[in-house]
C-alpha cells in the first residue's frame, strides 16, 4: 500500500496522511456499493487495503451528518446532478475529501491511480468487474 500512497502524494502533490484517508474512503465506498464476491476478490489483491478500509471508511458520514452548505455543498451538489447521482455514496466521499482541503481534480486524480494500481496488483477484469457495477464511479476514473 505504501507503494501507491507513494505514488499519489507525487503525482496528486497531497500529503500522505490525506492519501491514506482517500485510499480508505474510496476503498470502503467500493466495498458497500460493489458486488460482494467481486469486491472481496479485488480487496484481497490489494496489499494493506482492508487495513486502510477498516480505518477510514465511513468517515464521510461525518460531513455529511454535519450539513450541506456553503460553497462545498453546492459544488457537490452540481457534481451529483452531473453524475446522476445522490447524495449520499461517492458524493459523500467526494464531499469528505473536499472538506480535508482537496479539490475535485485532485480527488479524481487519487481515485485513478488508485484503480491503475488496483489494475497492476488484481488484473483489469477483477476491478472492471467492480467498477463498472458501481453508478457514477465511471466519473471519477
Amino acid at each position: 500500500m505504501q507503494e501507491l500512497i507513494s505514488r499519489i502524494t507525487e503525482t496528486v502533490g497531497i500529503d500522505e496522511d490525506i492519501a491514506n484517508k482517500a485510499v480508505g474512503m474510496i476503498l470502503g465506498y467500493v466495498q458497500r456499493a460493489g458486488e460482494d464476491g467481486p469486491v472481496a476478490n479485488l480487496i484481497e489483491q490489494i496489499p494493506g487495503a482492508s487495513d486502510l478500509i477498516g480505518q477510514f471508511s465511513g468517515a464521510e458520514t461525518e460531513i455529511v451528518e454535519a450539513g450541506s452548505g456553503g460553497i462545498m455543498g453546492t459544488v457537490m451538489g452540481l457534481v451529483s446532478k452531473f453524475t446522476g447521482g445522490e447524495s449520499g455514496g461517492i458524493m459523500a466521499v467526494g464531499k469528505s475529501l473536499m472538506a480535508d482541503g482537496l479539490d475535485m481534480s485532485q480527488i479524481k486524480n487519487v481515485t485513478a491511480e488508485t484503480f491503475a494500481y488496483a489494475k497492476e496488483q488484481a488484473g483489469e477484469d477483477a476491478v472492471d468487474a467492480v467498477t463498472s457495477k458501481i453508478p457514477g464511479l465511471s466519473n471519477f476514473l
